[in-house]
């Protein structure tokens, strides 16, 4: 009887024997994980082809790289994460483009579920409130608003202009919330974008959180930029000017609707010759980024997110003088979404703007 305890002992530890190498067997078959290669594709680039594929040259890119790798880049490396140059030039590339699937199709080597993250996250860092503020500010020192009048005027003659203002349409789908309010006057939806530039087409302010329906001059009335001139903020005396859809105000300046022969029509040619900037502007914002000049197919925060991150990279672009895409050479052609005004004029004055006006036109166009 001991005997056969004996061997049923043993065999049951032969059993567990093999069991535990079959486990390690296992364990050193399972297949490992696998990464496909990081590949940077300015490696393999000629000195041009950057800023044509990604709108900005070497760099720029690693400008914008340095700018924000802080905020896209994990604390650890722990899955193989992608490098923040990479990251910046996925963003850039489907910026560029629009079509995300573009930017997983470029050789970087990345899923497109990885792609739709990186955008939202490099865009997520372009839009920090001191990204924005260090690169879209309007001016607040004597000295920068007189160089804009200077600038302004050296155009057509206006007097004392800080910036030129309009509304430009950039289109989206059609989101699952709220879908009414983003369709705007030309039946499509859309997020309604206020936009202010100087005379070297840099937008010095940039408004993106408001749907298509939306009119202009609501935009305007709750912004930042109109508590600014209506509560007196700016050191000097200088005003904006705008289309007919906006009001009238003493820092904001109209064209007359039905304009007399003389001082009035010379008003009118010199006031359109000059907000003729802020349109270039808006049109050289959507050929350089064509994700504005088509749909963005995000929801609307996001696609918010976007063109206040176009907004900053186009004052980077400037700043570093690069030049447009050469795909077009008529930058208007680049600005068709249309303004919330085209068909709804309106001479809308104040008592302190029609007086303003008056105020202008004879003191510099009699």
């Amino acid at each position: 009887m001991l005997s056969i305890c004996l061997k049923l002992s043993m065999v049951f530890t032969c059993l567990k024997f093999l069991s535990i190498l079959l486990s390690k067997n296992k364990m050193t078959d399972r297949k490992q994980r696998t990464f496909k290669p990081r590949i940077n594709p300015l490696e393999s680039m000629t000195a041009a082809e950057p800023q044509h594929i990604f709108r900005f040259d070497q760099e720029g890119i690693e400008f914008i790289t340095d700018l924000i790798q802080n905020d896209i880049m994990p604390l650890t490396n722990r899955n193989h994460s992608v490098p923040a140059i990479v990251q910046v030039m996925v963003a850039l590339r489907y910026y560029a483009t629009g079509k995300m699937q573009l930017c997983s199709g470029d050789n970087f080597g990345l899923h497109q579920s990885t792609v739709s993250r990186i955008i939202q996250r490099v865009t997520t860092a372009l839009v920090q409130p001191n990204i924005v503020k260090r690169f879209v500010s309007f001016p607040m020192d004597p000295g920068t608003i007189r160089k804009h009048q200077v600038d302004f005027f050296a155009i057509a003659g206006f007097p004392g202009v800080v910036g030129a203002i309009d509304g430009t349409h950039v289109r989206i789908i059609a989101p699952s919330e709220h879908e009414v309010e983003y369709v705007n006057r030309k039946n499509f939806h859309s997020i309604n974008v206020q936009i202010v530039c100087d005379a070297s087409y840099k937008i010095l302010d940039i408004v993106a959180s408001w749907p298509g329906a939306t009119h202009d001059a609501r935009i305007l009335r709750e912004s930042g930029l109109f508590q600014l001139f209506q509560r007196r903020l700016l050191p000097v005396k200088c005003h904006l000017l705008g289309d007919s859809g906006y009001p009238g105000k003493d820092w904001l300046l109209t064209p007359f609707l039905n304009p007399q022969a003389g001082p009035q029509s010379r008003y009118n040619r010199s006031h359109k010759c000059t907000r003729t900037l802020v349109e270039r502007t808006i049109g050289h914002l959507n050929r350089r980024f064509h994700v504005l000049h088509g749909e963005i197919r995000q929801h609307p925060q996001r696609a918010s997110n976007v063109i206040i991150a176009c907004g900053v990279l186009h004052n980077i672009a400037k700043m570093f003088n690069l030049p447009l895409p050469d795909d077009d050479d008529n930058a208007e052609a680049y600005n068709d979404n249309g303004n919330a005004n085209d068909h709804m004029a309106a001479d809308i004055q104040g008592t302190d703007g029609r007086a303003y006006r008056n105020h202008i036109v004879s003191a510099h166009f009699m």
